[in-house]
């Protein structure tokens, strides 16, 4: 990961000392963004001043930003989005410092690299390329403090009459890439927006009323690259006569799959004809038939793609394939299955997208009480295992990656075990198994501990032997993140107990136990209030008094949802952190439904059900979704009481 030029020298002209000890700048911008908050309605003067209690009687000290945040008063996008209003300004690290992004002592550290390097090298660049904090917040903050916004170039979506007067390698030694035209003013995305070589290069193109974007430096060249593939297949097309109908239909379908985002492909023989569906937000779609006639022609195509035996019809075979998308010019991993049926081959095509957005902890969708026990009492603690349980297709890998990516630092070392490693992470040791070659977890994970990890990250356990690995791996002093199959988070401790593993060696080494569930978001075009009916809260045991302000939402079907009424997922979460009551029902061997008794009265957990729930009554996803595809073991307490329990307001 390249950090980008910070475009003006001057944000890294400070040192250790003027950045974090000028308390009356420090105040005077605090000052400045309560005023605009309490101006925007974001908080109250009231809620200000609390805040501004609080902060005075802690013992370590805090921002005011940290502050409102930590008291649920306002999240990260609603303060962003104030500070661009706030008229005095702080230096980068300053303004780090204050959004709760660095610590003081983390800024030292990164000015006395920065001093000591032999190269020199700007505040930003620093600060990611060690860790420090993740390349996203810092472009989050340098958008604020030079006025502008922030955008990621998608080559698919841009204007195409922007591109008649560039090249790709114009792109390239300008760092600069067209986005479209908003109101009249073209747009361009620079990781430089300040440059003056950049804004003269781009206005004597686009026009002198062009506007300027922040951008990373490396969306810069992956837009240029597909910008170059773009003419080489315009000019391949022009060159060519006639083609295979199979070919040219297999390349279409699996462009069609890229732009409706699938997870999957299904291409499925019947009687008479060949189906193709789609797997959107975890539900299948159909997408087209194709005539009998190139049924045979097109399951050889993909054959071919796969690598697998196109002569072969009786067994089943798997497959790899790597597409082009078309629209952006990057390689897509296609993880292929064929299946013998009755009429013929099935096949699925597992879209495995190598470029997919990383997220922060906080971005999950976690409640704001399960997210604060998440950092405070399972991230941060320096040992123990840590399980992320759910079934396939349920998100445990991001979630799993977003915890890499907060433990990341220069400070740790983390190693990987996966099967396979499906996201590039700067900076730990990731190993991708392969059975084939007899790389496996049996002789993988004694070499693991010998490479002086803090962190050790299992793709999943899946047998005794993965389960003993991790368990031992923890009772060396090592942290341990993996994903579990099971459906709930006491489903985690019950199967491992099942696996044969010691009461004692799972209530001292195991620190919590996330469970969790897609479930598909409202479509924002095209939702409108509604009321559940009186057979749906019956089946969660409610009744309108239940439910309390709830605002229900139901999307209504539009072009931006292909009249699904849904558009992207969001996830539920059942957190369990192992406290002494918890652990002590696990020695005892307690039957699943005492050690859920224990965890509710205990630790306040709140359910998968809960969760969804709560989510639905804010509009974000429906009942219809929460009844399908959440596990009802218990009947759900009320709405009020559940926000009280998760801290939403």
């Amino acid at each position: 990961m390249v950090a980008p030029t910070l475009p003006n020298d001057k944000a890294d002209e400070q040192t250790a000392q003027s950045s974090v000890d000028d308390p009356n700048a420090t105040r005077a911008f605090e000052d400045a963004l309560g005023k605009v908050l309490v101006a925007d309605n974001c908080v109250t003067q009231q809620q200000l001043r609390h805040a501004r209690r609080v902060q005075s009687k802690l013992s370590q000290s805090k921002s005011l930003a940290v502050v409102l945040q930590e008291l649920s008063y306002i999240d990260r996008a609603t303060l962003l989005k104030a500070l661009r209003k706030v008229p005095e300004k702080l230096r980068l690290g300053e303004l780090l410092v204050e959004l709760g992004y660095l610590q003081e002592t983390q800024l030292r550290s990164a000015l006395s690299i920065q001093r000591d390097s032999p190269v020199k090298k700007q505040l930003g660049t620093v600060l990611v390329e060690n860790h420090f904090l993740s390349e996203d917040k810092l472009l989050d903050v340098l958008a604020v403090q030079l006025g502008v916004v922030r955008v990621e170039p998608d080559f698919s979506k841009i204007d195409a009459q922007m591109l008649r007067n560039i090249n790709p390698q114009w792109c390239r030694e300008y760092n600069v890439v067209p986005v479209g035209v908003h109101r009249g003013k073209g747009v361009v995305a620079t990781p430089a927006p300040n440059s003056d070589i950049v804004r003269q290069r781009a206005r004597q193109v686009f026009g002198s009323k062009t506007v300027f974007a922040l951008c990373r430096r490396k969306s810069i060249e992956e837009a240029a690259n597909a910008f170059e593939k773009s003419l080489q297949r315009l000019k391949e097309a022009k060159s060519q006569v006639g083609g295979s109908e199979a070919v040219r239909m297999a390349d279409q379908i699996l462009a069609e799959a890229l732009v409706a985002s699938a997870s999957d492909v299904h291409i499925e023989p019947m009687a008479e004809h060949l189906r193709i569906r789609f797997r959107c937000d975890g539900v299948m779609i159909p997408h087209k038939v194709i005539e009998s006639e190139l049924v045979d022609p097109l399951i050889s195509r993909f054959k071919i793609l796969a690598g697998a035996d196109i002569t072969e019809k009786r067994r089943h075979q798997d497959g790899r394939i790597v597409f082009e998308d078309p629209s952006t010019g990057q390689p897509v991993d296609l993880r292929a299955s064929f299946y013998v049926t009755i009429y013929g081959e099935k096949i699925v095509l597992r879209v495995l997208s190598s470029k997919v957005e990383m997220l922060d902890v906080e971005e999950l969708g976690l409640p704001p009480r399960a997210l604060d026990n998440f950092y405070h009492d399972v991230l941060d603690t320096p040992s123990g295992i840590i399980l992320i349980t759910g079934p396939t297709g349920s998100g445990k890998t991001t979630t799993l990656y977003s915890c890499i990516n907060y433990l990341n630092s220069i400070e740790r070392s983390i190693i990987t075990a996966e099967d396979p490693v499906e996201y590039l992470v700067e900076g730990i040791a990731q190993c991708s198994l392969n059975p084939k070659i007899d790389l496996t977890y049996n002789n993988t994970l004694p070499y693991m501990v010998r490479q002086d990890p803090d962190v050790i990250v299992l793709g999943e356990i899946r047998d005794n032997f993965s389960a003993d690995a991790a368990i031992q791996a923890a009772l060396t002093g090592h942290k341990v993140l993996t994903t579990f199959h099971t459906e709930d988070t006491i489903g985690s401790l019950l199967r491992l107990m099942n696996m044969n593993i010691e009461t004692f060696l799972i209530s001292s080494t195991v620190v919590s136990v996330l469970a969790q569930r897609l479930l598909r978001r409202v479509c924002p075009h095209c939702a409108e209030p509604y009321q559940p009916s009186a057979n749906e809260l019956k089946r969660l045991g409610y009744n309108l008094s239940d439910l309390g302000d709830a605002q229900f939402m139901l999307g209504q079907g539009c072009d931006h949802c292909r009249f699904t009424g849904y558009k992207g997922r969001l996830g539920v979460y059942e957190l369990l952190v192992l406290n002494e009551d918890v652990k002590d029902a696990i020695l005892q061997n307690r039957s699943s439904y005492e050690i859920r008794r224990v965890s509710f009265e205990s630790s306040e957990m709140t359910t998968l059900l809960e969760d969804g729930l709560l989510k639905a009554v804010r509009g974000e996803t429906t009942l219809s979704e929460v009844l399908r595809h959440l596990p009802r073991i218990e009947k759900p307490r009320p709405i009020d009481e559940i926000k009280r329990l998760t801290g939403t307001r």
